[in-house]
């Protein structure tokens, strides 16, 4: 068996280069976007200045109260304070309403904010209320009267499922003035309101599937509108990043009267960071995720002036064991055979894969062992994929599929047919199947069946494959490790245990402790490959193909050569009644 083990120490984030960071303190972040979102940075500073020509920007981040609030403060900062009030001035009389421009900012309908923000928007938050009793006019203002002559930012949900809300505002942006409208298009207004100045911008944020659900909606709003984007993440490129990471948790944790973290609170919260990320050079810049994070650490933490690590990891470690009931279960019946994966001995034709489950209404993914099998027997090269068969498996699933049969027939180097039909199924799979990442393990579990050469059950194996049998890295690939540990562990490490997966996935590792430690005391091992060819030769403890050693590709050659021969000896009848069919 070659060796391509990996050190304990690849499996999670390096950060001792950064430990001087952490003893320093980091001043909260004073402008964060200027320092963390320079392409945002540029496009809100472009938006709001006087002569841009757009006055619509499409701005794609999470529609939170935490990302409104944020842009909101940044876009305050730029604009600058206006020198004179801005907006009207309504005066209700006995013979109706008239409007006059705005004497001082306390006029009714003069402008309040320079920039103000609404998630989700009803009709009379956004254009103002009329009400009319008897003889009592009230008018109200709205956000369109509080923003007049800055900028307003709306959630791209409230405009695609309010499409009314959405061609009111653009028409009154577009042509500058504010028109009171009815709510109801069949019930005009009970009294006659002049119009008014209208001098605003729209900032229309949402997720980038709100976006795309808008431009459905619109299909002209990326000719007029500007493209901004909260960049989700930040490349970890040395100390510097770290510090600037540091100091934007410390902006959150005060801007929500959070303690700041102690030294040794800052290598703990990395690591939970980066396993959310799932990328060792990059850290969430989620406002969101990290405020939740030091609100539940702060309810562990004895301290009330900074959190240490212990509570950081107490707060995680609680809300996994929170969260892990269903996880537990599903393991729970793997470790009683209810679902029956084998983790010792070989078996031909058989491969433990690892999938990664995401249950509706449920917050945590989890990986699961699964038992891929394959059959083979005399046939004419069909390869059949069962759960496309029985419309379980996925477009993906099925691409993953063609592709393995593609590097087959390559390397086997066949001038006809494969005299052999196969079936691949998940067993005791009753959902959908669908994605790649489990190509590498049904390849190994075809060739295993063709060669007639067992596999050991031991090692589970993720990955995807190329047609020229490259292992291309996969998503979740901490989960899935731990699913298969988490049953190994169960049932008894023998030190012979691990999983195989793509080595371009190394750079994601994360794994929780209780693995780490299993690595590194020799209990459990994880192999990083390149190729089929070193994964089938970890499995099989033979090499794929060579000239010189017995190998698997001889193997299932000389297989095929029996099959031609016993055909070959067939009566000359039989043999072409066997073609025609």
């Amino acid at each position: 068996m070659i060796n391509k083990k990996l050190e304990w120490k690849y499996l999670l984030p390096d950060l001792t280069d950064f430990l001087a960071v952490f003893d320093k303190p980091c001043l909260p972040l004073p402008k964060p976007l200027a320092s963390l979102q320079p392409r945002l940075m540029n496009g809100l500073t472009q938006f709001c200045h006087s002569h841009f020509s757009s006055r619509f920007m499409l701005l794609t981040a999470k529609e939170e109260n935490d990302y409104f609030n944020l842009i909101a403060q940044t876009v305050n900062h730029i604009l600058p304070t206006p020198n004179k009030p801005i907006g009207s001035r309504y005066i209700v009389t006995s013979i109706g309403v008239s409007e006059q421009p705005a004497v001082t900012t306390e006029d009714n309908f003069a402008a309040r904010d320079t920039c103000a923000w609404q998630c989700w928007v009803e009709h009379e938050q956004l254009f103002g209320a009329l009400r009319c009793y008897r003889d009592f006019i009230d008018l109200q203002p709205g956000l369109v009267h509080r923003a007049n002559g800055g900028v307003l930012i709306v959630g791209a949900r409230a405009l695609i499922y309010q499409p009314l809300l959405w061609l009111r505002l653009k028409q009154m942006i577009l042509q500058q003035r504010f028109d009171w409208l009815p709510i109801n298009k069949c019930c005009p207004l009970p009294v006659s309101v002049p119009s008014m100045p209208l001098n605003l911008r729209l900032i229309i944020l949402g997720e980038r599937e709100s976006i795309a659900d808008l431009n459905y909606l619109e299909p002209n709003l990326n000719s007029i509108a500007f493209y901004g984007e909260f960049e989700s993440e930040l490349s970890i490129n040395g100390a510097s990043a770290i510090a600037q990471w540091c100091a934007w948790v410390n902006m959150l944790a005060a801007h929500h009267s959070l303690p700041a973290l102690e030294a040794d609170a800052w290598p703990v919260l990395i690591k939970q960071a980066i396993r959310y990320s799932g990328d060792q050079k990059k850290l969430p810049l989620c406002p969101q995720w990290l405020t939740r994070r030091l609100k539940e650490a702060a309810l562990y933490s004895s301290a009330q002036s900074l959190l240490t690590a212990q509570a950081v990891i107490d707060s995680e470690h609680t809300r996994v064991w929170r969260e892990s009931y269903l996880s537990k279960r599903m393991q729970d019946d793997i470790v009683e055979r209810q679902i029956m994966v084998e983790t010792a001995g070989q078996i031909v034709g058989q491969v433990n894969a690892i999938s990664v489950l995401d249950f509706p209404g449920h917050p945590l993914s989890f990986g699961e062992p699964s038992r891929i099998s394959c059959v083979v027997h005399i046939g004419d090269g069909e390869i059949n994929d069962v759960e496309r068969k029985a419309e379980l498996g996925g477009n993906l699933h099925a691409k993953g599929m063609m592709i393995m049969q593609a590097f087959l027939m390559s390397v086997l180097k066949l001038d006809q047919q494969l005299p052999f039909n196969a079936s691949l199924v998940f067993e005791q799979s009753y959902g959908e199947v669908d994605g790649d990442s489990a190509s590498l393990a049904e390849l190994v579990a075809l060739i295993s069946a063709l060669a007639d050469k067992p596999v050991t059950q031991q090692i589970a194996v993720t990955g995807s494959v190329d047609q020229f049998g490259h292992v291309q890295p996969i998503g979740s690939i901490n989960e899935k490790i731990e699913g298969f540990y988490t049953l190994c562990q169960a049932r008894g490490l023998t030190g012979t245990q691990g999983v195989i997966f793509p080595i371009a996935n190394v750079r994601h590792l994360c794994l929780h402790d209780d693995v780490i430690k299993a690595v590194r005391e020799g209990q459990f091992s994880l192999w990083a490959v390149h190729t089929i060819n070193e994964a089938l030769e970890i499995l099989t403890a033979m090499p794929f193909d060579s000239d010189k050693l017995p190998s698997i590709v001889k193997k299932i050659r000389e297989r095929i050569a029996n099959i031609n021969l016993h055909e070959r000896r067939k009566p000359w009848g039989l043999r072409w009644l066997n073609w025609f069919n």
